[in-house]
């Protein structure tokens, strides 16, 4: 073999063995490394046949280069990705929700979380809402109470503990007993107090000790429901509903004590109708007119928060007004009608024009300020049997109107100003409000449940509701049913199971949300139409 081709047989080994070092050491550059070898690796071939002449140096060409071709080859497969690709990336992001994290905690955002919260809600450890994905405070709190029942530790933290036995088909409602601690024990003292089964607001602790044991006992047994010491969803339920029967003063009964309380609601205006000590229809109905002013519980009994506020000089007096509706409304008709300043029938319970009228000619003529508002005083004349009557100028003016003061309920606003405001003024006050924290019995002003934020925003725009829970907004009694969703308007207060929110108009919502922790406004989502229950107009 001469010289010239040893010399271009070796440069050609010295290259393939130059790939297979660089194949060793993952670091392949394909192109023009291999197309150089597989290059001079023809033109060998070439030279050698054209050159060659003898049988053993064609022998050992032949494997040299047989070798040589299948290196290359072999070198020109696609080389991988570092990423394990088979082909290049091209650079498409494709956005997908990351996996559930193992720790669902305060301040994390997944979809998860929204089933977390209706799970909560279905056991009774958080208020019925929305679910949404954002882990808040309130969800919070409410893992804790759950993790206290479950005897996990309360960290408030959604891990590897506490997630299976939260989602697990027989996983426990909620129930406080004996030995918990905690801002939910402390609403069950405050209400079970209010209702005569804690003697003294000293009982109040937030721990759940004899005392409210005791007392949850009693409340069970006078209400008919199952005897085990514990509250749990059947008893706290009925702690918020109009049949809860309380263990004080209720209707029936005859003492002093009746009379006391019933001296003083006459002087707040309240009592349309003259103690006797005897708790009566009129007696029950003036203690929850005075709740409804005063911002309690309205369920009509003489609790010892009630007793304490009622007797106390912070207690605000009664004053019906134009717009008002209810019995006493219609008791302070008749008692005009009988004093001969209005129509017998315009005694509907609603306080319209002609019955400020009527009342005003009433006050002038019996020398008290003529505002139109039926306080103390002048239910203290209409009771007294000393009544001046109409003069001649005022005869016949009790007759004129036709029906009378028709129903606020369809407009408010038509019936002379029955609210200050509008829809629009409304909605402002709403919104002002927006951010504002979410926490569980508040009314305002600057933190709200559902029922309180819709208490507040009706207070500041004049209209005397007293605070209702989502319950009690089924059926209130004074304003426009919307029985379709599709008729909700803005303004509308809006009853889904469990919660209560403000329409906005546009399809949107406010209200103050527990799953979210706080006031928000947001879309009138399906959720709000599947969970539908009712709506109301107050304009």
């Amino acid at each position: 073999m001469s010289k010239k081709k040893n010399e271009f047989l070796r440069s050609v080994k010295d290259r393939v063995e130059t790939i297979q070092d660089m194949d060793k050491s993952k670091k392949i550059m394909a192109g023009g490394v291999i197309g150089v070898v597989a290059l001079a690796a023809i033109i060998g071939t070439s030279v050698i046949g054209r050159n060659a002449r003898n049988a053993a140096s064609n022998t050992t060409i032949a494997v040299e280069t047989t070798t040589t071709q299948e290196q290359v080859k072999a070198a020109q497969v696609m080389p991988m990705e570092k990423e394990g690709n088979e082909f290049p990336s091209l650079d498409i992001a494709i956005e997908t929700e990351a996996p559930r994290p193992e720790l669902l905690e305060e301040g994390v955002q997944h979809s998860y979380i929204a089933k977390v919260q209706e799970r909560l809600m279905e056991l009774g450890f958080m208020e019925h809402d929305e679910p949404t994905n954002y882990f808040g405070n309130v969800t919070r709190s409410a893992v804790m109470i759950f993790q206290r029942q479950n005897g996990l530790a309360q960290d408030g933290i959604i891990g590897p503990s506490t997630l299976p036995l939260l989602m697990d088909a027989n996983a426990k409602h909620y129930a406080a007993k004996l030995g918990d601690v905690g801002e939910d024990v402390k609403r069950i003292q405050t209400r079970m107090y209010e209702l005569g089964y804690l003697a003294s607001a000293d009982l109040i602790t937030g721990t759940y000790d004899e005392k409210t044991q005791e007392g949850a006992l009693k409340l069970q047994q006078i209400n008919s429901l199952s005897e085990d010491g514990k509250v749990g969803s059947e008893t706290m339920n009925l702690l918020y509903s109009d049949e809860i029967k309380a263990n004080t003063l209720s209707l029936g009964e005859h003492s002093e004590v009746v009379q006391a309380i019933q001296n003083r609601l006459s002087e707040l205006g309240y009592l349309t109708t003259s103690p006797d000590g005897t708790y009566g229809n009129d007696t029950e109905l003036a203690v929850r007119v005075f709740q409804s002013k005063n911002d309690l519980v309205v369920d009509g009994y003489l609790g010892p928060s009630t007793r304490a506020v009622i007797l106390s000089s912070e207690a605000k007096a009664n004053g019906l007004r134009l717009g008002d509706q209810n019995e006493q409304v219609e008791r302070l008709q008749s008692l005009l009608a009988k004093a001969g300043y209005l129509n017998d029938s315009n005694a509907t319970g609603y306080f319209g024009e002609i019955t400020e009228t009527a009342l005003k000619r009433f006050q002038s003529n019996n020398g008290l300020s003529a505002d139109g508002r039926a306080g103390a005083q002048t239910f203290a004349k209409l009771n007294s049997g000393n009544v001046n009557g109409p003069s001649r100028n005022d005869t016949g003016r009790n007759n004129r109107g036709g029906g009378g003061d028709s129903s606020g309920g369809s407009s408010g606003g038509s019936s002379g100003g029955s609210y200050s405001g509008s829809v629009g003024s409304m909605i402002s006050i709403a919104s002002s409000k927006i951010g504002s924290p979410y926490v569980w019995g508040a009314k305002g002003s600057n933190s709200f449940d559902c029922s309180g934020f819709v208490y507040w925003v009706l207070k500041q725009m004049g209209v005397g509701q007293s605070y209702l829970t989502s319950s009690g907004w089924r059926n209130p009694g004074r304003y426009t049913r919307i029985s379709s969703f599709s008729d909700i308007q803005a303004g509308d207060i809006v009853v889904v199971s469990g919660h209560v929110g403000i329409a906005a108009g546009g399809g949107e919502v406010i209200d103050a949300s527990s799953s979210r922790g706080r006031v928000k406004r947001s879309s009138m989502s399906g959720w709000w139409r599947n969970n539908f229950i009712v709506a109301w107009r107050i304009f």
